[in-house]
């Protein structure tokens, strides 16, 4: 059986479904991914956040435009507000001092803080690690789901089809048409979308070109009860924490649902895969969460591990790659894959179909060459 679109995204995750949904509304398009529901891997693992001054100044400059987005989502796009309001917390040791002083002056819009000032907003931080601090008073949590659900439904009611359980088993071209062949279907379409994630090499592979040298990286999270004493006397409430980042980014650590997360800001080279946490990993964590705190760890509740993928130079991968017809990179998303959801899919929309974007949007046209596949191609 043949099936036909104009252009077939492979890929459910945040970066494919988002784009997918602003293809749908010039184009008839497929999404289409290998496991049995979008969002299995990096984005259904995610404790994304959104923070402005996080990642290199292409990734800050996305992010930047798709906050409107995020405050205030077009309508019907979910019930759930997307963001909700927390600080951010970059703190430092004494041998830190100088790599804080160079993100400060990097990013303007943070704020100095004292030790004893960075302390006070988070009580179980240790003044004897804590030297100095910087806060970022402009980001948030992010509910992933309720984002990656208004996606879809905006992608269905635009008239788009999602094909879960079709895993890409061949690619060809042949005069102006890509055939998709998957165990029980052959898909035809003008224009491929490659948003495979950390399998997006994978993908390029079978259509016949060499990799771009995109690399899955482990991360790795836990959640620990911050009440670890029997006495509900002792309980804090921690619902107003900021996030709290080490400046070098050896460990983050934030509230969630009640628990704190805490990561070792890992970054394990792997395949893809379907990630699981290493001993290791979450030993690390809870020992660089307790150096920097004065909670002691008797148990943690849950842990688990996603991949993030990062291009070469770690900046997005955007555009039509100029060896093979119609193939279209959308990958790269590294850590900030769902922050820079918006901006990300109204670029490639952008590129794919002319489409002209909105004045809170068009911020984005500004790094075209900087996320073109071009630039990894030797």
């Amino acid at each position: 059986m043949t099936v036909e679109f104009d252009i077939v995204v492979v890929g459910a995750g945040i970066a494919g479904s988002s784009a997918a949904a602003e293809l749908a509304a010039n184009a008839k398009v497929l999404l289409l991914d290998m496991e049995a529901h979008p969002g299995f891997h990096a984005t259904g693992r995610s404790a994304a956040f959104f923070a402005p001054s996080y990642g290199n100044a292409v990734v800050r400059g996305i992010t930047a435009a798709s906050e409107h987005f995020y405050r205030k989502p077009p309508e019907a796009f979910s019930k759930t507000e997307l963001i909700r309001s927390r600080d951010t917390l970059f703190i430092a040791r004494n041998d830190q001092l100088a790599l804080l002083k160079e993100m400060e002056n990097e990013i303007p819009l943070l704020s100095s803080l004292s030790g004893t000032e960075a302390c006070s907003q988070v009580p179980i931080l240790d003044h004897e690690y804590v030297a100095a601090g910087l806060s970022d008073g402009l980001g948030g949590d992010l509910d992933v789901d309720a984002i990656l659900q208004g996606y879809l439904r905006l992608f269905k009611k635009r008239g788009g089809q999602l094909m879960c359980r079709k895993k890409v088993e061949a690619l060809h071209y042949n005069r102006g048409v890509w055939s998709l062949q998957t165990e029980s279907l052959v898909i035809s379409t003008p224009i491929l979308v490659n948003a495979a994630g950390a399998w997006a090499d994978v993908v390029a592979e079978l259509a016949g070109v060499t990799k771009l040298g995109l690399q899955p990286m482990k991360r790795t999270a836990v959640l620990i009860d911050p009440n670890q004493s029997d006495d509900p006397e002792l309980d804090m409430d921690i619902s107003n924490w900021p996030l709290v980042v080490d400046v070098e980014e050896q460990f983050y650590f934030k509230p969630g649902a009640g628990q704190i997360l805490v990561s070792p800001a890992d970054e394990t080279p792997c395949d893809p895969c379907d990630a699981q946490p290493d001993e290791i990993d979450i030993a690390i964590a809870i020992d660089r969460f307790q150096k920097a705190t004065s909670l002691g760890i008797k148990r943690v509740s849950h842990s688990w591990s996603g991949l993030r993928t990062f291009a070469p130079d770690r900046n997005f991968v955007v555009g039509f790659d100029p060896r093979l017809k119609n193939f279209f990179w959308l990958a790269g998303q590294g850590g900030y894959g769902v922050q820079a959801a918006p901006g990300i899919a109204q670029l490639a929309n952008s590129i794919i179909t002319g489409a002209t974007l909105t004045q809170d949007f068009s911020p984005v046209l500004n790094y075209q060459n900087d996320v073109t596949p071009e630039r990894l191609i030797k």
